[in-house]
């Protein structure tokens, strides 16, 4: 138990913070999930999902850029700054609605929707490691499925609600937003556990990099980071490739994103309670590992006629390509300094960021020469880095035995 803090209110904290992380995350994807409506009503170029994802990832490096130069997570108290960051991104979110909205117009609110996302994500972890210093990766394993399952929830919205107005699910995700920034703010005060940095450290970029563990956590994040939001970004986009070839299967694209992406929900859950028997870096090692595979797989199980075959795949995928998130989250929580873990977890949370616009852009161009089966092959280069990183620091712990 956390110190100060009585059992019945610790066990409203987590979920709380779950649910604020959940409803103020549903911004990040609220315009791929309309994308379709978007192309037509802003004659918006066909590849413009790609560009308007990238935006927000954009936006989101940006602000972790300046919330780590600044150690905004460590020198103000983190739920202050988890609502105003959820009321400016709720309010750039709804940008979309513009009327005279172009395709400039549209990549700069989605940038400033992701500057604010920042304020949203890392410090929604660092107020999960303040609180919860024993237990941490389960802490967090329900904190990033929230994470999973909000980014999710746009898609949840659009195919299950009988065509409803593209326009609600702008309104609907920054009604959300702006409540469970609210929620956090008014219920979960400066957590037991919490150390503010009283000054600017500029130094912290190369001094958290530093310890080996922290280094392996790190990489081990970053081939992570080049697989998930490509994925979750082209999982409609392969979807609606398969239904093309396979012009019998009536499905329900939206609605089947919605499936495969907020699985991953369950595999941040079942990932952390999995790390307390087996170890974070090993349960880490292995998702990645399965993950990698189904990259590998991917054009083999793409050409089968087996239209369910095909959709448990991406099922699968789904789970485990998210399992390993919060564990690497731990890892980077547990291995970083108690003065700079806010800082320390949106540095690295910027660096995974940065990558993401790389594989999605890379997907974006190989989408326009080559067939779609073949994509995700590319997003194995991630999650091989990523294992060779782990494996070597397993040697290197090995040899210091």
């Amino acid at each position: 138990m956390t110190p100060n803090l009585s059992i019945s209110k610790q066990r409203l904290i987590l979920p709380i913070i779950v649910i604020s992380q959940f409803c103020s995350s549903s911004i990040w994807f609220a315009g791929n999930s309309v994308i379709v409506n978007l192309i037509q009503n802003f004659n918006l170029a066909p590849n413009a999902l790609g560009h308007l994802t990238a935006a927000v990832q954009f936006g989101f490096i940006t602000g972790t850029l300046l919330f780590a130069i600044f150690s905004v997570a460590d020198r103000f108290a983190p739920s202050k700054v988890f609502f105003s960051c959820a009321i400016l991104g709720a309010l750039f979110n709804l940008g979309m609605l513009f009327p005279q909205n172009s395709l400039l117009s549209f990549l700069v609110f989605r940038f400033l929707t992701g500057i604010f996302l920042a304020g949203i994500y890392p410090v929604g972890m660092k107020i999960a490691a303040d609180y919860f210093e024993q237990g941490l990766g389960k802490s967090l394993g329900y904190m990033v499925g929230a994470l999973v399952l909000g980014t999710a929830f746009p898609y949840l919205l659009k195919g299950f609600t009988g065509g409803i107005d593209w326009r609600m699910i702008a309104y609907f995700t920054s009604f959300i937003a702006v409540l469970g920034g609210w929620l956090l703010f008014t219920f979960v005060p400066n957590g037991p556990f919490r150390k503010t940095g009283q000054k600017i450290n500029p130094k912290a970029w190369i001094e958290v990099f530093k310890k080996p563990e922290f280094k392996s956590a790190a990489f081990g994040y970053f081939g992570h980071m080049w697989e998930l939001y490509a994925f979750w970004a082209f999982v409609p986009v392969v979807l609606g490739a398969y239904a093309l070839t396979h012009p019998n299967n009536h499905w329900n694209i939206a609605g089947l994103s919605f499936v495969v992406i907020g699985i991953g929900s369950l595999g941040c859950v079942l990932g952390s309670y999995i790390a307390q028997i087996f170890g974070a870096k090993r349960v880490a090692f292995t998702a990645l590992l399965l993950s990698c595979c189904c990259c590998l797989l991917s054009p083999l199980v793409f050409t089968s006629e087996a239209a369910y075959l095909w959709i448990g795949f991406l099922v699968f995928w789904g789970i485990v390509v998210t399992a390993d998130s919060p564990l690497f989250s731990t890892l980077v929580a547990q291995n970083a300094a108690a003065e700079n873990k806010g800082t320390a977890l949106t540095i690295v949370t910027c660096i995974g960021f940065s990558i993401t616009i790389i594989s999605i852009q890379l997907l974006n161009l190989l989408v326009q020469f080559i067939a779609v089966k073949y994509i995700f092959m590319f997003l194995a280069i991630g999650p091989m880095l990523g294992l060779l990183a782990l494996y070597r620091s397993n040697k290197i712990a090995v040899a210091k035995k």
